[in-house]
């Protein structure tokens, strides 16, 4: 369980400084979060998610 929990936090780390883009996700929930066939998570589900330039340090964001 800890593996995937680390896991899960890697690559929502990735998505947010290690990529060349940022990539916001903002609908993390478990029902986004898969297993491959050695139980290692994979991310999904990206519909909702917003491309920033990692020079930009701050974002805004607004709610419909």
């Amino acid at each position: 369980m800890f593996d995937i929990v680390l896991g899960v936090t890697q690559g929502i780390h990735y998505l947010h400084q290690g990529c060349d883009m940022q990539i916001l996700r903002f609908d993390i929930k478990p029902h986004n979060i898969l297993l491959d066939e050695n139980f290692n998570p994979k991310v999904s589900d990206f519909g909702l998610a917003k491309l920033y330039s990692v020079d930009d340090s701050i974002v805004s964001l607004t709610a419909a």
